[in-house]
């Protein structure tokens, strides 16, 4: 991440960092990096997990998970750490904080290599989630995902910068500055990367050849387009942050730092009580990030997908609990479910709610829906509340305009298969879908003690 001097002018009128706020966006910036793709997002988490000494469970062998133990899982593009205190049993809670590893943008579609009108290289892409067209336009793209084998292994792959998506010059559209940019999603998002004769052009080739591979014997493939640009503060104080992918990157990395966090610490969670009055032996910490929320969670991968119940299944199986037991510890379980919302935007203020207005800087954001777009309701809020207060972290509400519906998260859907109380919360943006998103230095900071106190509950 670039670091950029001030004028004293400068340093005097802006807002006071705190050096561990800028520790904590430095490694954003290189978590981000180091993720590309949902499935170097959740190779990374893995990665960061075992080295701080968590046992990397397969999914496809028997679980040993036993009181006092630390461990990992992927499937695919989604992610869960967990941590078993030394004195769970069949009864003790869940304690939850979710994210989703994967952004809007574009995905390599098949036969992906076309040759274009003057003889352009182009790939064929297709449009993933609801990203904001006009920003991936004139930036160095790389492709990253994965490729799988004809013998099933599976390799992760990034080109660097390869790619472009060139916009049309103001010479050839005289109008475009007073009528609006518009982009037809097929005609006008297909990148560049080359030039000569379509005998020679080949995109596959070039993703086998960053994995090491025949490209004959490439069977499959998931492959996204991803901005090139580093992370960086900068601004008055360097007091903002940009940086591609922070929703939801912003949150799955504030997450994994919470969990891992706690543990080196070395604080355990107090001895709680559910409601029956029986021992729980404090709480099972868990971190989840899933993949494909930006197009629905419906997968074997997301959050609508069997994943989390399948894990927790397993761990409370482990620890001797009957189905009577687990609804026990489900209910008294809690989910912090995390994503990025809304800060009020400058030039347009009058799209926001009149009197619910979170601001960049203002600490992480408690959402708010009347419908249900987001599952917090009053237990949860006060819930969230009581951590923010006691690692002493700012908080704020976020409500939509009436007139303009909120997106939803993977809060409900997951509150709905697991019947577990869910909270939605988050950190304020701007520029949410864009190529490269905006927020303030504090704010993902916050955002990771918070739920650090939820973790300690």
């Amino acid at each position: 991440m670039t670091d950029q001097s001030f004028s004293p002018a400068q340093q005097a009128s802006a807002p006071e960092v705190p050096a561990e706020a800028r520790e904590h966006i430095a490694d954003l910036g290189a978590f981000v990096s180091a993720s590309p793709s949902s499935y170097h997002a959740a190779a990374e988490v893995a990665r960061r997990a075992e080295a701080a000494g968590f046992t990397l469970l397969a999914e496809d062998a028997a679980w040993s998970v036993i009181g006092g133990g630390r461990y990992v899982v992927v499937r695919d593009g989604s992610v869960i750490v967990f941590t078993v205190p030394d004195a769970a049993g069949p009864t003790t809670r869940f304690t939850i904080v979710g994210a989703h590893t994967d952004s809007p943008g574009f995905k390599l579609k098949p036969k992906p290599t076309t040759h274009g009108a003057g003889g352009w290289w182009q790939a064929g892409v297709e449009v993933y989630g609801g990203p904001l067209l006009s920003s991936w336009l004139d930036r160095e793209l790389e492709l990253a995902g994965r490729i799988v084998t004809h013998d099933g292994a599976e390799h992760l792959v990034r080109t660097g910068p390869m790619l472009r998506i060139p916009q049309l010059a103001v010479h050839l559209d005289r109008g475009v500055n007073d009528n609006g940019l518009t982009l037809d999603k097929q005609r006008h998002t297909q990148p560049v990367w080359g030039l000569g004769d379509a005998q020679s052009a080949d995109v596959l080739a070039a993703l086998a050849a960053d994995a090491g591979v025949d490209p004959a014997t490439i069977g499959g493939y998931d492959v996204v387009l991803a901005d090139t640009q580093p992370a960086r503060a900068f601004g008055a104080g360097q007091a903002l942050f940009a940086s591609a992918r922070l929703d939801n990157l912003l949150s799955t990395h504030a997450g994994l730092t919470a969990i891992l966090g706690r543990v080196s610490s070395g604080v355990e969670p107090v001895e709680t009580r559910a409601s029956t009055g029986s021992a729980t032996g404090g709480s099972i910490e868990l971190f989840a990030a899933f993949d494909h929320e930006e197009i629905g969670s419906e997968s074997r991968s997301g959050a609508a997908g069997p994943f989390l119940e399948e894990v927790l299944v397993r761990i409370s199986t482990a620890l001797g609990a009957s189905p009577e037991e687990r609804a026990q510890a489900f209910a008294a379980s809690l989910h912090v479910s995390s994503d990025v919302g809304h800060a009020v935007h400058p030039n347009y203020p009058e799209r926001h709610d009149p009197a619910n207005r979170p601001v960049a800087g203002g600490g992480p954001i408690l959402k708010i829906n009347a419908n249900q777009r987001y599952a917090t309701d009053a237990h949860g809020a006060a819930a969230w509340n009581v951590a923010c207060r006691g690692a002493g972290v700012p908080t704020q509400e976020f409500v939509s305009n009436n007139a303009m519906p909120c997106g939803s998260t993977i809060g409900p859907i997951s509150a709905t298969r697991l019947g577990i109380r869910t909270v939605d919360v988050g950190v304020a943006i701007l520029s949410m879908h864009s190529a490269r998103e905006l927020t303030a230095v504090v704010d993902p900071w916050y955002l990771m003690r918070a739920m650090a106190a939820v973790l300690a509950r």
